[in-house]
């Protein structure tokens, strides 16, 4: 009988936590440095790998994911390694998905050569803004100008690219965004990843916003316009929602995220990241020490950079999964929990399908039109004891 995880399938992370420059909205691990020593920074990676090898051998690994951080900042000789070495380590899908993070400001037409030649088959671009002056309010270190170059180069060299921008800005319209989507859409581009500005604690944003100082963000009326219109333009383009922020053409979906939306398995590698691993019929939650230096360190040193290690129980793991798989436009299949759906839980599923937020149709459990834009809540309600 299959494991759990193998509805979603098995990927791998790998985490590179290097910026040019820190952005005001970003939480995520990443730091700004003088130097990188690369080579040992590909030794505690490849070393890594292996250790995750011997603990998961014989699994089919689906895809690949260097996120960051700006991964476009790796010498292509490290990804090449760390690629050649995956290949040594696991089986392949023979459709692998392997997707590398770049910022249109890191981007050359030999470097991006040199990832594609490793075995690099997508690329996501953290491009943000079409416009100057709100690229430099998210600050941003490349122009609109910039962006677009960099799009061309990545078109060039490779045959799946996707690209983010965000919506909900200081100052934007609904017409602003509206007319910066259709040109988003306009280029020859698969996957957008769209996201609505969040302001985050800890963030350079957070401190400006409760310091009373982030003015003409637009309130929450206009942001649920912005969605809105978001899922209708996208739509009429033949790039549809399949998931609350992200739109793809027919095929070109994430398989990297989807591992994660549909509760596989996925191993987390450097600082920060963080996985999910069944072993021994046990679900665990893995996150690596999270200080570069530190990880860095505990590799070399000690041939391990878990800085923790949690078995989840079932409750957890059903909590997980629901967080996780309702995000997706095809929901989630309840008898992988069967034991988990309570009497409370028909309840709430009972209570928001009269509302109209969710829909369950045999064993699958979704998320309508009219429940996607409340998404929150609508966990909140599902999930209350």
């Amino acid at each position: 009988m299959p494991e759990d995880w193998e509805h979603g399938g098995f990927g791998l992370y790998i985490h590179w936590p290097f910026c040019q420059a820190k952005c005001p909205y970003c939480d995520f691990n990443s730091h700004v440095v003088a130097q990188i020593d690369q080579k040992a920074w590909q030794a505690a990676y490849l070393s890594e790998i292996e250790r995750i090898g011997e603990e998961t051998k014989g699994r089919v690994l689906r895809s690949v994911f260097f996120g960051g951080g700006t991964p476009s900042l790796m010498d292509p000789a490290v990804v090449d390694a760390i690629l050649t070495k995956v290949r040594a380590t696991w089986p392949l899908a023979n459709d692998i998905e392997i997707t590398l993070e770049a910022n249109p400001t890191s981007v050359e037409a030999g470097r991006f050569a040199g990832y594609r030649d490793a075995g690099v088959n997508r690329v996501s671009m953290g491009i943000q803004a079409l416009n100057d002056a709100d690229l430099k309010a998210l600050g941003r270190l490349h122009t609109a100008r910039e962006a677009m170059q960099a799009f061309d180069v990545a078109r060039n060299a490779f045959d799946r690219v996707s690209f983010d921008l965000i919506y909900a800005r200081q100052g934007q319209s609904l017409k602003d965004w509206t007319s910066e989507l259709g040109q988003a859409l306009n280029l020859a581009v698969d996957h957008l990843s769209l996201y609505q500005l969040t302001i985050e604690d800890g963030t350079a944003f957070g401190d400006r916003y409760a310091a009373g100082k982030l003015r003409d963000l637009p309130d929450d009326d206009a942001a649920a316009d912005m969605y809105m219109a978001t899922q209708e333009v996208c739509g009429e383009a033949g790039l549809f929602s399949y998931e609350v922020s992200n739109h793809a053409r027919p095929e070109c979906e994430s398989v990297h995220n989807k591992i994660y939306w549909k509760y596989g398995d996925y191993a987390g590698i450097g600082p920060g990241a963080h996985g999910r691993l069944t072993l021994g019929g046990t679900r665990y939650a893995t996150e690596a020490s999270l200080a570069p230096t530190i990880w860095l360190s505990q590799v070399l040193k000690t041939g391990n950079g878990d800085g923790n290690l949690e078995a989840l129980d079932r409750q957890d793991q059903f909590v997980e999964f629901l967080l996780m798989g309702m995000r997706l436009r095809e929901g989630v299949q309840l008898s992988r929990f069967s034991d988990c759906v309570t009497y409370i839980f028909q309840n709430n599923i009972n209570n928001l399908q009269e509302s109209g937020f969710v829909q369950k149709q045999d064993d699958v459990l979704r998320v309508t039109d009219q429940g996607y834009p409340v998404l929150n809540a609508v966990l909140r309600e599902l999930l209350t004891a």
